[in-house]
């Protein structure tokens, strides 16, 4: 697994912070940015394909 280092607003990371520890919905900050990724992803696919912008090759 590949590392990144990304800068993030101090009021962002405190939202991403109300997510992460014990009994929340991520272990640690890397799962929560990790699952962001994806979704956003995914969401991003779904709109290409409402456009028919989505190469199925």
């Amino acid at each position: 697994m590949s590392k990144i280092s990304v800068e993030i607003p101090d009021e962002l990371l405190a939202d991403l912070d109300e997510h992460v520890g014990d009994d929340k919905k991520f272990v640690n900050r890397s799962d929560a940015i990790r699952a962001s990724v994806r979704k956003t992803l995914d969401l991003l696919d779904e709109i290409d394909a409402r456009h028919d912008r989505i190469d199925d090759e």
